[in-house]
């Protein structure tokens, strides 16, 4: 039976809403993390069904808690079985008390991310469990291709059962060697949603108010470390713009053309003042320096008004703090607005080999955009086709078609 578009409509929402929530209860009950995803995963099947017969119940995140705790009830009872001739290997310890993490989200995240993994490891897991984040997006996260990303995430999986990791609060004294990919997860989160790598719409709301909240979460736990406060101020800053960053037929307005009148004002002042806080804590790490980045756009009251010198200067500390092929490619845009397109476009043509960016359509978008700015129309043309080949997202399509076809012919 097929389900109405009203209760397909409600599954697919609570996926986008609810998915962590259940995954980090049924983690509680079920033996290992892979029969706590197939819990929740037959959970959403079952309410394609059930909900078409007896309605969408008014709680949803509750009803399917309880289905995919009693499917992974079920999945033990059934180990159980086969145990009594094959011994359990992993079980996964839980601890039912809330200790330092209240937020089950946050404590599962905190288990993903235990040092016997390395760090990729450990945030490519936990983006895959905690976001609902498909390999292929996670793969695009990385840069790297969907078979290397499903390899990586199905060691990390085994890894966890092979040292019994359990699934219970990390000891205080423990947190900080676990904050660092933590935080990287908790950013991938919010701009895997602020950005979606593919579908029709530019953003996944759902997955960036993830990120936020998990970040006030955070915040609320470790209040005296730099960079929490640093990551809550990047997405405060950031997300105070996401009114604008699309016109009425869902394209993507670019900074440059954003209507600066509707940024939440309340919001960026929340994130300069946690920014401000951050900075006293002591020496900021690459998420502060980003911060600080995303405060210059937002306190210029026009685009003319950017310092893109001081931009340009941020992005030199944000190098040498966590130097990497995208840091490189921002860096590369803002000598361009500072100091003149030819000079973006001389460092843009330089990371052309790097191998990291040679499927990433930014890069190439880009370059168009200095092509243009130079005059040179025939080179632009072809950096937007070959952008266009390298972007999943329909909404970003529409954009380079739309500059595409702006471009003077010759």
């Amino acid at each position: 039976m097929v389900a109405s578009a009203e209760v397909a409509a409600a599954v697919a929402d609570a996926h986008r809403r609810e998915w962590a929530f259940v995954l980090a209860a049924t983690v509680r009950v079920a033996t290992d993390l892979d029969a706590a995803e197939e819990a929740v995963q037959d959970a959403y099947a079952s309410a394609l069904a059930t909900w078409d017969e007896r309605g969408i119940p008014r709680n949803v995140g509750a009803w399917l808690t309880t289905a995919a705790r009693r499917r992974a009830l079920d999945l033990r009872r059934r180990a159980v079985v086969a145990d009594r001739a094959l011994p359990q290997l992993l079980p996964l310890e839980f601890d039912d008390e809330a200790g330092p993490i209240p937020d089950d989200r946050l404590r599962l995240i905190f288990t993903c991310c235990h040092p016997v993994l390395s760090e990729e490891a450990q945030v490519a897991l936990t983006l895959r469990l905690i976001c609902g984040l498909s390999t292929v997006e996670v793969a695009r996260a990385f840069l790297v291709s969907e078979p290397t990303m499903a390899a990586r995430i199905t060691r990390a999986k085994k890894r966890i059962a092979a040292a019994h990791i359990p699934y219970r609060n990390p000891e205080p004294e423990d947190l900080p060697e676990r904050l660092q990919p933590v935080l990287s997860v908790v950013h991938l989160a919010y701009t895997t949603g602020h950005t979606a790598a593919r579908g029709q719409d530019l953003m996944r709301r759902g997955l960036a108010e993830r990120g936020l909240e998990l970040a006030l979460l955070l915040r609320q736990l470790l209040p005296r470390e730099v960079e929490v406060a640093g990551l809550l101020a990047l997405i405060l800053l950031t997300d105070a713009r996401r009114t604008a960053r699309v016109d009425q037929d869902g394209v993507p307005v670019l900074l440059p053309d954003q209507d600066r009148s509707v940024w939440d004002r309340r919001q960026v002042t929340a994130g300069l003042r946690v920014l401000s806080q951050a900075i006293e804590l002591g020496r900021p790490g690459r998420f502060t320096v980003m911060a600080a980045i995303a405060a210059v756009h937002d306190e210029a009251s026009t685009w003319a008004d950017t310092d893109w010198v001081q931009i340009r200067g941020l992005y030199n500390v944000l190098q040498d703090v966590w130097p990497s092929p995208i840091v490189a490619l921002n860096r590369a845009i803002a000598i361009g607005f500072a100091d003149g397109p030819d000079a973006g476009l001389a460092e843009l043509d330089c990371l052309t080999i790097e191998p990291v960016l040679a499927g990433y359509g930014y890069l190439a978008a880009a370059r168009a955009d200095f092509l243009t700015r130079l005059s040179r129309f025939a080179e632009a043309r072809d950096a937007y086709q070959e952008a266009l080949l390298m972007t999943g997202n329909a909404a970003e399509r529409r954009l380079l078609e739309r500059k595409l076809a702006d471009l003077p012919p010759g």
